[in-house]
């Protein structure tokens, strides 16, 4: 009997054009490189899964799943390399090859882009006690950016993926495939689980990072030093926000303090914290208020991100990040919105 060979995927990756080791003027050139699908750890680079200070490693990141959270099923984790795309199998590779990873995701060695990182956070810390660390948010990076070129802060400025790559500054392309993929989910949300993956499948999963890289190259080179630190800050806090435990977040690393430079040239930007507030299950619809109204009023009157778990996260709190004093007067406008109800 004839063995079949299994089927090979190829895509392109657009990546900032090179000179002297040096990216400029982001001119990108695309490179034809291989789609693995992954189920065993020997399968993986060795420079991601044994990350060192020799080699810093920076990849696109993502994840999918169903009913994608901590009560969810993890079942691709997406890893973008210059040469290589490599879809991780955590159905098909268990528990086994999600461990031999957490080196790498936890790792200060390995920058992982990402954007939204939040619940793939939250899935990879409640399913295999992962502490996602080290990221550079897409979404966090997009909205400093604005800010930086004089936008006003907005309850609205989480741009989503297929947004950010319609931007003409970033890539300027359509992402068709992620309507249909939208609409498989609503069909059946356990598509993710099923095996073997799809050809739209792959090319999906692997379109969600394979952009990553080279929009991180043309953020970067924009944002000042406040900012780089602000978005060291916030990420680490998003990787968080949704995982407190008994703990809190003790078990994780601490957030990037403010560059001593920036303090002794009188330029430091105000400290950013997180805060938890504890709200009993019947009151968070005083929270929320007719359509969102009240949540949304409270995301208005202050310059602090406020972000609800939902029914795929703990319900019964509120995060707010943000700079000091927006975060304390966010505070005091949710517990209002909680006593006034008493």
């Amino acid at each position: 009997m004839a063995l079949t060979t299994p089927k090979t995927y190829q895509t392109y990756i657009p990546l900032p054009s090179e000179s002297g080791g040096k990216y400029q003027d982001y001119e990108a050139f695309l490179s034809l490189v291989p789609i693995h699908l992954v189920t065993n750890a020997s399968q993986l680079p060795k420079e991601f899964l044994f990350p060192s200070c020799k080699r810093q490693l920076v990849i696109g990141f993502d994840c999918e799943g169903a009913d994608f959270g901590r009560y969810g099923t993890l079942c691709i984790m997406q890893l973008s390399l210059p040469d290589a795309i490599y879809l991780v199998d955590a159905i098909e590779g268990g528990e086994d090859l999600m461990e031999a990873c957490k080196p790498a995701l936890e790792s200060s060695f390995v920058t992982k882009i990402i954007h939204d990182c939040k619940r793939d956070s939250e899935a990879l810390y409640f399913q295999f006690g992962i502490k996602l660390h080290n990221v550079v948010d897409t979404q966090i990076a997009y909205s400093l950016l604005q800010q930086q070129q004089g936008g006003a802060r907005s309850p609205h400025d989480c741009i989503s993926f297929v947004r950010l790559l319609a931007d003409p500054r970033y890539c300027g392309i359509s992402y068709l495939e992620k309507k249909q993929i939208h609409t498989l989910l609503r069909q059946d949300p356990n598509i993710w689980t099923y095996r073997p993956l799809s050809e739209l499948m792959v090319r999906a999963a692997a379109d969600d990072v394979r952009f990553l890289l080279y929009i991180y190259h043309k953020m970067m080179e924009q944002l000042n030093e406040q900012l780089l630190w602000l978005l060291a800050a916030r990420g680490a806090m998003y990787c968080r926000c949704f995982c407190s435990s008994e703990n809190g977040y003790s078990e994780w690393p601490s957030i990037p303090t403010i560059p001593d430079n920036l303090i002794m040239e009188g330029i430091a930007p105000e400290e950013e914290i997180l805060s938890i507030v504890n709200v009993p299950p019947e009151k968070m619809g005083c929270i929320i208020g007719k359509k969102g109204a009240s949540i949304l009023a409270i995301k208005k009157s202050c310059k602090a991100e406020i972000l609800i778990g939902g029914v795929k996260g703990s319900s019964d709190k509120v995060i707010v990040i943000g700079p000091l004093k927006e975060v304390r007067k966010a505070e005091a406008l949710l517990r209002g919105r909680i006593d006034a109800r008493k």
